[in-house]
């Protein structure tokens, strides 16, 4: 019986929670997520979950902070001043906003904190320091088909 092994590639129904049990994504009423094994396309915890699973096999896979989005960042909570905000953009906690990056890329932040002058932004990833659990169903394992899922740097 053919298994998931780096490489191949792979298609799985998902819901991801919080240890408490909030879901927080989940492939319900869409296609299976498709990816290709090995290649760093998943955080690590999901992708080691499937390995070694059969089409058909379900299970639950808890990641680990570590495995999955890793610490909240200290250094990704910046305090700026209102002043330097772009002009008509709503100043309040949960505003979401991209910050440009030197290399011209963009990471996406929410606002935390407003105070007086200044607001706090924080852009670690909405799940980072949290353990996570992944139920999954592995719906197809190609060996010999190169995923469509293109990554950006």
């Amino acid at each position: 019986m053919l298994k998931a092994e780096n490489g191949h590639v792979v298609k799985v129904h998902y819901t991801g929670k919080l240890t408490t049990g909030e879901v927080f994504d989940s492939s319900e009423g869409r296609e299976p997520l498709e990816f290709t094994m090995g290649e760093g396309q998943m955080i690590p915890g999901f992708e080691a979950g499937i390995l070694g699973m059969a089409v058909g096999e379900s299970k639950s896979i808890p990641v680990p902070c570590g495995q999955g989005y890793g610490e909240a960042s200290a250094e990704m909570i910046l305090e700026v001043p209102k002043n330097q905000l772009p002009a008509g953009m709503p100043i309040e906690v949960g505003t979401q906003l991209a910050i440009n990056l030197a290399n011209g890329g963009q990471i996406p932040a929410v606002m935390t904190i407003v105070g007086e002058e200044t607001v706090t932004i924080d852009a670690n990833h909405p799940l980072a320091g949290k353990d996570l659990v992944f139920e999954v169903k592995l719906m197809e394992i190609n060996p010999n088909k190169k995923s469509n899922i293109i990554l950006f740097d």
